[in-house]
């Protein structure tokens, strides 16, 4: 799925304020800080620009979370209305197969109503997006609404794990700021109550 991967083009492809765990479909994994210090000095960093850097991570991750949600919605919208289409494609079928006629009321224009009768079932007409419709056999149309509808729940799959390592990232994230913001507030005590002027 091209567009998942493209929305999380704002993560940079490298950080040289900590070491990346791991990676999934572009989006990096945040570190977890057991010991600060160590990381302050292995970084380069001091306390406020180590917490720039977390937080400015952490809304990289939260605007990848928004655009993960809209990705999903949209799925999750879309696969009704592919089962709705794979289940008057397989009426039409049944009808033809059968030889019936097949009766349809269709909108005419906003709350007006028509009834038809169909009596010549051989193709319908799908819209395939971007305002391009094409006819197809029923027998085609129920192979490609089919493959469309396995696309859709296998990329919503996909998204919600996504999601998922997302939210996980963004916990991560949160603890390593409370930790090294905490750490930051006992060093401080330290300073004053040994009476050691504050490093600069």
């Amino acid at each position: 799925m091209a567009a998942a991967s493209a929305s999380l083009s704002a993560f940079p492809s490298s950080s040289s304020a900590a070491t990346m765990t791991t990676e999934r479909r572009g989006i990096p994994g945040a570190q977890f800080v057991e010991d600060v210090q160590t990381y302050l000095a292995q970084s380069n960093l001091d306390v406020n620009s180590a917490l720039s850097l977390l937080q400015e991570r952490l809304q990289q991750y939260k605007l990848a979370e928004m655009k993960l949600l809209a990705q999903q919605r949209e799925l999750q919208g879309k696969i009704p209305d592919i089962e709705k289409c794979l289940d008057v494609v397989a009426t039409m079928q049944a009808k033809k197969d059968s030889g019936e006629e097949l009766i349809a009321d269709f909108e005419v224009s906003e709350g007006i109503y028509s009834r038809a009768r169909i009596q010549e079932m051989e193709s319908v007409c799908l819209w395939l997006g971007a305002n391009v419709m094409l006819e197809y056999s029923l027998e085609e149309a129920t192979s490609l609404l089919q493959k469309n509808l396995e696309n859709a729940k296998a990329s919503l799959e996909v998204l919600i794990a996504d999601l998922q390592f997302l939210r996980d990232q963004v916990t991560i994230s949160q603890v390593t700021i409370a930790r090294i913001y905490n750490w930051d507030v006992r060093q401080r005590r330290i300073r004053q109550s040994s009476g050691t002027p504050k490093d600069s």
